[in-house]
């Protein structure tokens, strides 16, 4: 009798067992983060009104932007809670990785939120001086990369897309390296972050496709399959990517034409750090320039403009840099630059995806 009730029990708890699914897990943790965003979003807005965090507009923006002036920003108090918690709760809490990722969403959180309040006391679009928001950046993003360095089998080799035999060994200059790509991820989402739903959109989609590539390289049988770089733990970065993606469509429900909030620096910069830490821990940084081919190419706007206004003293390539204004000035509408700017996001993913077997 005691048998059969041990048994009865154990049958009643087998479908526990899914939970030790990644895939399981990762559906969940993006369903949990949309649901607590879009449930909380209303009050958050509410709360951000209340305390009168409102955007300030730059003076040489585009005219039609004065309009959003007072909108709530400082969004991201809202969304990174969300990301963090429902992680850890889907997570596994002993894997290493996700432990490193929430050190960058906080660190790069925390300066964002530092920025965006000296903006608010200051009562103008300018925050913390460059020098100042760099040194930050980089001291968080090196302490990561160090880690990672020093992490036992952790590989300093860069993986080529399309050319598999081709994986250069960086050695100690990896970490350098990998400094880079999460502090220039982190600010070439900033800049993007500049229209209604504009960079909340190709996030949502970066973070799909290194969903893909976390998965992939955390199964020790398909990654030797696809011939990429076989990363023990990364697949636990896969419930991250789910719970950002979530975060991020619930977001857009409020962030889209016309917005009703802004992430702010303490929005864009730690998810775009995060995304650059996916991708160093992924072994996939370099497909992370096909990736969020946006991200970059609007951050390579504003070098060139900055770049070319000085030495042609004061020419320009541009209408206005980052590359979103410029199309905005040639008379396209916000909505318009936006969705187009998605259309090229998603594209620049199913090509990123594709190279998974182009090698």
């Amino acid at each position: 009798m005691l048998y059969k009730l041990i048994y009865i029990f154990h049958q009643d708890l087998s479908w526990l067992n899914v939970f030790r699914y990644i895939t399981f897990r990762t559906i969940l943790s993006a369903l949990s983060s949309l649901a607590v965003v879009l449930f909380f979003g209303r009050w958050g807005i509410e709360r951000l009104r209340a305390m009168q965090i409102g955007q300030f507009i730059r003076e040489d923006g585009p005219p039609d932007h004065k309009g959003k002036a007072g909108t709530p920003t400082m969004g991201g108090c809202l969304i990174l809670p969300v990301i963090m918690l429902t992680t850890i709760l889907w997570a596994d809490p002993g894997n290493t990785y996700i432990w490193l990722a929430m050190v960058v969403l906080l660190g790069f959180g925390g300066i964002g939120f530092v920025d965006d309040y000296i903006k608010r006391v200051r009562k103008s679009s300018q925050g913390l001086s460059a020098r100042s928001k760099f040194s930050l950046q980089f001291l968080v993003a090196t302490v990561v990369a160090v880690c990672l360095y020093t992490y036992p089998d952790f590989d300093s080799r860069l993986m080529v897309p399309f050319f598999k035999n081709l994986q250069p060994d960086l050695g100690p200059w990896y970490i350098l390296f990998a400094v880079f790509i999460i502090v220039g991820a982190s600010n070439a989402v900033n800049l993007t972050d500049g229209l209604d739903g504009l960079a909340i959109g190709p996030i949502i989609v970066s973070f799909s496709s290194y969903l893909v590539f976390a998965y992939l390289a955390g199964h020790v049988k398909i990654a030797g399959y696809l011939q990429i770089p076989y990363v023990a733990g990364a697949g636990e970065l896969s419930v991250l990517c789910g719970t950002v993606a979530g975060a991020g469509l619930g977001f857009l429900w409020y962030n889209a034409y016309p917005a009703e909030v802004f992430m702010g620096d303490v929005g864009s910069l730690p998810l775009g750090a995060v995304l650059g830490t996916v991708a160093v821990i992924t072994k996939q940084e370099i497909v992370l320039v096909l990736v969020g081919g946006l991200f970059v190419v609007e951050a390579l706007s504003v070098i060139f403009q900055v770049a070319y206004f000085k030495l042609r003293e004061g020419r320009r390539i541009f209408r206005m840099a980052p590359l979103h204004h410029h199309f905005e000035l040639k008379g396209w509408p916000e909505s318009k630059v936006t969705v187009r700017f998605w259309i090229i996001s998603v594209i620049l993913a199913l090509l990123a995806v594709s190279t998974l077997k182009l090698r």
